[in-house]
């Protein structure tokens, strides 16, 4: 059981505020010299080279317009009330080639305000929902109250939330780029490539600890905690699932090995284990990532939460918040989504299955031409329908992601729920259909044996090998190319340090200047040269793929278990050794579970039923012991095993519940002091009314 988690709670920022909460502490922000405000940022006077750390860099297009980016960088300083983000600017030392690259922070009060405003959660020491103290034991100072995830994830959530005003018809200086009331203007810029890049900055000396405990130890526990403070909720909740998925499996692993050890006559027991396992490892892990959310303060995220930057609609007082948002009726998304979007993914994938059953009849006719080549030609149709899939999944996904953002769904978990499911459908016929018509078709037990042993083998390898050592060596080749692009480039100022000084263009003078020689243009060179993380969409779908060939054919292919174990072993190394060395630093996002992913799983354990009745009812073994019976005798037989497993599932179900108990009486008693909250500070209003009307002062009656 750990500390519970509180939500940081800031009173209004005049020194008299009524509740003892965050900025009645004002004394913890004020610097002990005179600070100025000048060039998006506060300085002291003793020292104007100390500028503020970079929480994320934007790279602007070289060929920007000088009144774009002044309009750009006034949203992104100027105040809240003018549209703007408050955050501080700096710039790296101009360079014609590149273009403007800026780095955005914010003051210590903006983040702890805006922490406020996104309901952010950090465990506290008592329980008080108001009193910064309680955040904070005597060790942690005021500035390591928010981890650098969390800053970084305020700052693009500020910038994300620049939305246009009435006023804002178009981008100045892109007079064709309209802009409508309560569009992101962030999202606009980047998808009119104005705004190359946005992402943050690697920090070496706690990746390189995170690493010495993560990757670079093999035996140790993942540190799931440091990945969370560093990668975000996501990411911490992916390898979280990862770990606990592969520990699972030692169990379907050793009966595999029992299989091949005893007997083949043992199937029937296999098939109804693998069933049960699946059942009850889903039902655990939906416990354990409750106990994870809770732990992380993301248990109470609802489709109310705050909206995507992309989300549109007419500017409107949110109903539940209070502030301004963008409003756009659910129904229309439901109709979008029931009557465009669904038919067009069931017709894509019955495009693929064709495609499927296409490369089977192709593979049938040359194997019926009697010619010293057919061995050579039966390679054809496979490698072709191989080549297809990878450009068709390529086009799937724009389209998906596409209708997805067409949709317009309001939170960036509904989004990735809708998006994941339009994805995994289509992959689900690329991976698996053929399986299916190899087991219940051609009803060929060596050959479907033959390629989930494939599968799980040889293509598992590949994707290490693409995933891990190919970024690699590109990474070290770009590295490589920008330190001799930035020595070039040193060279190429001294050499014209004393030409066309008068003519030289350098903009934003306003703006402070990082020095040339602080390491952070170096980071910034090289990491916006690395390959973007995309998220982990592509690392769930492994996972989906593997546990459908071993709850699904395992009971055909007993080391199947054995396989997805030894793969999940390298998989944790090497996802963990591309996201620490390979790739950008991804921005931390907040999630309470897997998403769409745990409905995912949960139907390929449904799936894993009807798939299990039907190889035991067709195996060798099985009808050894019943030569006799007729088609509709298997038929019945199928029919009472499947809906036996069915009402098993649903037992399980039920008994194992979806929060542990500990859980649910912390919920419970944070919803208790909520409530006790609430009602005291609506008892201290009305005795304050109550008292004002009663009495007078010598001044006469008192007025609120």
């Amino acid at each position: 059981m750990t500390s519970p988690t509180s939500p940081l709670r800031c009173a209004p920022l005049q020194p008299s505020a009524g509740i003892p909460g965050l900025m009645s502490n004002h004394n913890l922000f004020e610097p002990e010299e005179t600070h100025h405000f000048r060039g998006g940022f506060s300085y002291a006077e003793d020292d104007t080279k100390q500028l503020p750390r970079s929480f994320l860099v934007v790279k602007l297009s070289p060929n920007i317009p000088e009144n774009t980016l002044l309009w750009l960088v006034d949203k992104i300083r100027g105040e809240r009330a003018e549209g703007g983000a408050e955050l501080l600017v700096m710039k790296q030392p101009y360079n014609k080639k590149e273009g403007v690259v800026l780095h955005i922070s914010a003051s210590m009060i903006k983040f702890l305000l805006v922490a406020e405003e996104m309901d952010m959660m950090k465990q506290d020491i008592f329980s008080d929902m108001n009193e910064l103290e309680n955040f904070q034991s005597k060790d942690v100072h005021i500035d390591d109250l928010l981890t650098v995830t969390e800053r970084q994830n305020i700052v693009k959530h500020e910038l994300e939330n620049i939305r246009a005003s009435p006023k804002d018809t178009s981008i100045p200086g892109y007079p064709n780029i309209e802009l409508y009331e309560g569009q992101s203007i962030i999202h606009v810029c980047l998808k009119a490539n104005i705004v190359k890049q946005i992402y943050p900055l690697h920090d070496k000396e706690s990746l390189k600890k995170l690493g010495a405990s993560w990757y670079l130890s093999l035996l140790n526990k993942q540190p799931f905690d440091e990945i969370r403070e560093y990668f975000g909720e996501a990411v911490s909740m992916y390898f979280s699932f990862l770990g606990y998925y592969t520990f699972a499996l030692l169990l379907p692993m050793t009966l595999g090995f029992v299989q091949l050890l005893v007997s083949a006559e043992t199937v029937p027991f296999f098939c109804v284990v693998n069933v049960i396992w699946a059942t009850v490892f889903l039902e655990l892990w939906k416990r354990k990532s409750n106990e994870l959310a809770f732990k992380w303060g993301t248990i109470g995220m609802t489709s109310l939460d705050e909206p995507r930057p992309n989300f549109y609609g007419h500017m409107g007082k949110d109903h539940v918040t209070g502030r301004l948002q963008p409003q756009y009726p659910r129904y229309k998304t439901n109709v979008k989504m029931y009557l465009v979007s669904i038919p067009i993914v069931f017709l894509c994938m019955i495009g693929a299955f064709i495609m499927m059953l296409a490369s089977f009849w192709i593979e049938d006719l040359i194997r019926n031409v009697d010619s010293e080549w057919t061995p050579t030609l039966l390679l054809v149709p496979s490698v072709l329908y191989t080549a297809l899939v990878y450009i068709v999944n390529v086009y799937y996904r724009k389209l998906a992601t596409w209708l997805t953002e067409w949709e317009n769904h309001r939170t960036q978990s509904q989004f990735d729920r809708h998006r994941v499911t339009k994805l995994v459908l289509f992959e689900f016929v690329n991976n698996f259909m053929a399986l299916f018509y190899i087991a219940f078709y051609i009803q060929d037990m060596e050959m479907l044996r033959s390629q989930v042993a494939t599968m799980l083998i040889i293509l598992q390898a590949i994707n290490h090998v693409q995933e891990a050592i190919i970024p690699l060596i590109v990474k070290l080749s770009t590295t490589k190319m920008v330190q001799y692009n930035l020595l070039g480039s040193d060279k190429n100022k001294r050499r014209d340090s004393h030409q066309s000084i008068c003519s030289s263009y350098e903009p934003l003078h306003e703006i402070a200047e990082i020095h040339k020689d602080d390491s952070r243009i170096q980071e910034a060179e090289e990491e916006g040269m690395m390959e973007d993380y995309e998220g982990t969409y592509d690392d769930y779908l492994e996972m989906f793929i593997q546990f459908g060939y071993v709850v699904l054919f395992s009971s055909v292919y007993p080391l199947a278990a054995f396989w997805a174990v030894f793969n999940n072993v390298l998989e944790i190394r090497a996802d963990a050794f591309k996201l620490c060395v390979v790739y950008q630093r991804p921005m931390g996002k907040r999630v309470k579970d897997i998403g769409a992913w745990q409905r995912c799983f949960e139907i390929l354990g449904a799936l894993a039923i009807m798939t299990n009745c039907g190889l035991l009812c067709l195996s060798p073994q099985m009808k050894t012991y019943a030569p006799d019976y007729s088609t509709e005798k298997w038929f019945m037989l199928f029919v009472f095993l499947e809906h036996l497993l069915i009402g098993i599932r649903y037992l399980i179900h039920i008994a194992i519940a979806d929060k542990p108990e500990w859980v649910r009486m912390e919920l419970a008693r944070k919803a208790h002091e909520s409530r006790k909250a609430l009602k005291s500070e609506r008892a201290k209003k009305s005795r304050r009314t109550n008292f004002s009307r009663r009495f007078k002062t010598v001044h006469g009656p008192h007025r609120h």
